[in-house]
């Protein structure tokens, strides 16, 4: 009840702030006198101040809870990158670390043409203790001449108590006529 009566003092108060009431039959034609339209015009300038405070706090927000959700002596992110492509159609990537399928990615045709473009995509950020680590990335799509195509690439590395960068590129081979799935660890 209290809500619902505050709720329409607020607005009649809005309201009424940009146009007056309409009392008696003189103050139907009344027209919003000029300090009206100026405390409206300062109210939309408060209003776009405190959104604009939003988005900010909204930023730090997701930047400290991504700093206190990966803290950097145990994140890992990794990357996917290609370059040209003409021998190989990406369709999705399945991402293994120590055994564990922790990324599954189906690519849509305007992603794979951002990746032909230079375009990189981190398709895993998560914890890893320190210590050795395997990773095993599956890359499957069309390969030359239109046939199915699945291949994939191993790594094993050394986390230490830095962040670890790993880049997973799709080469094309013109001497081999074949693709080529290379694993980068970034130091």
């Amino acid at each position: 009840m209290f809500s619902r009566c505050c709720g329409a003092l607020v607005a009649w108060f809005v309201i009424g702030a940009a146009v007056a009431p309409a009392w008696g039959a003189d103050a139907a034609v009344a027209a919003p006198a000029p300090a009206a339209s100026e405390a409206a015009g300062g109210l939309d300038g408060r209003i776009q101040d405190v959104k604009g405070d939003v988005i900010r706090l909204n930023r730090d927000l997701l930047v400290l809870e991504e700093e206190l959700l990966f803290p950097a002596s145990t994140q890992v992110a990794l990357f996917v990158s290609m370059d040209v492509g003409k021998l190989f159609e990406l369709d999705s990537v399945q991402i293994k670390l120590d055994d564990k399928v922790v990324a599954n990615y189906l690519y849509t045709p305007l992603e794979v043409q951002a990746l032909h473009r230079g375009g990189v995509q981190r398709v895993y950020l998560g914890n890893l203790r320190a210590g050795e680590h395997e990773l095993v990335a599956f890359f499957t799509g069309k390969g030359p001449h239109e046939r199915d195509y699945k291949r994939g690439a191993t790594v094993k590395f050394e986390k230490g108590t830095d962040p670890k960068y790993i880049e997973l590129r799709i080469n094309d081979s013109t001497g081999k006529l074949q693709p080529e799935f290379d694993v980068k660890v970034w130091q």
